[in-house]
């Protein structure tokens, strides 16, 4: 009877610190090289003491699972030579905000499973895979070729920015992936933003300078650079040539006393040293998107006029 109790004891020691380096989740053939055979794996199932997480993955008595864990799940369920990758992989490595929805890699899975899109693919080459927080994942370079094939342009533009801005793979790896995978939709894609898109020109802090992004986009206006340092101060965006500068305003962040009157010394400091500065509320960026553009127009053809003449 001890020996059965020690040899128990041995098993939920192993089976705990299996499950605290695997984010709370482990799979059924992980329980099988830990000992517990099948129909051992079952009735815990049916107790409650493993609860069903993904398909043969489980928790050990509670759902309560990290988002850590279910990603990892959603790899362990998918079986051998699975990893997280597309939008997934991008989460993960910090390059696109967070979603529910997991994407897996796999070269045994075919079926996708609610909350899970299985991305069929062979066996990837360690060159393109890693591990991060334990998890099986593709490296930068893969995630940012997956993730050319199933989103857009500017999606993809900001990601390759926060790549570049958290050094995660220089533009010399993301030309070796494309290298590697001439025949692939997003290789071709991934190539052309490289080629027409500065690393980093258009890193944004939020949703609100997106919004402003796209409208010079739709109104055929030239990119500014965002996020750039000028006479100490950060500004928004910026024309550098045409010595403009736009900033948006965010009720939350310039509504205050200090921040309005920060805001104006700035201005002025912009303007006494020959810098035009135009300011758009959260309310003009979306009720009158084409008002905005057609200030910035103006704003660009007059201070390229005016450079013009001086030179």
């Amino acid at each position: 009877m001890g020996g059965l109790r020690r040899e128990t004891l041995s098993f939920e020691r192993r089976l705990s610190i299996l499950l605290r380096r695997q984010h709370g989740v482990v799979s059924r053939p992980q329980l099988r090289s830990l000992g517990l055979g099948d129909d051992a794996i079952d009735a815990r199932a049916r107790k409650g003491a493993l609860l069903r997480v993904d398909r043969g993955v489980y928790a050990a008595g509670h759902d309560d699972i990290t988002q850590l864990g279910r990603w990892l799940a959603a790899v362990l369920a998918s079986g051998s030579g699975a990893v997280l990758s597309h939008l997934s992989a991008a989460t993960l490595w910090g390059l696109w905000k967070a979603e529910r929805h997991i994407h897996v890699s796999a070269p045994q899975d075919r079926r996708n499973r609610k909350g899970v899109t299985v991305h069929r693919s062979t066996q990837l080459p360690s060159t393109d895979v890693t591990r991060r927080h334990g998890i099986p994942v593709t490296r930068p370079p893969r995630t940012l070729l997956d993730l050319a094939e199933v989103t857009a342009r500017r999606p993809l533009e900001r990601a390759l920015d926060e790549a570049q801005r958290l050094r995660l793979c220089p533009e010399g790896d993301l030309r070796a992936g494309i290298a590697a995978h001439p025949g692939r939709i997003g290789a071709a894609r991934l190539m052309a933003v490289l080629d027409e898109h500065a690393l980093g020109s258009t890193l944004t802090e939020n949703d609100f300078e997106e919004l402003f992004l796209a409208i010079c986009d739709a109104h055929g206006l030239p990119r500014p650079r965002s996020q750039e340092w000028l006479m100490g101060y950060r500004v928004d965006f910026l024309w550098r040539e045409e010595r403009l500068v736009v900033e948006t305003d965010g009720r939350a962040t310039h509504t205050t006393d200090r921040a309005f009157e920060s805001d104006r010394a700035r201005d002025n400091e912009l303007g006494s040293a020959g810098w035009a500065v135009r300011r758009f509320t959260w309310r003009q960026l979306t009720k009158d998107p084409a008002w905005v553009a057609a200030k910035v127009e103006e704003a660009l053809a007059r201070l390229t006029r005016t450079s013009i003449e001086k030179s």
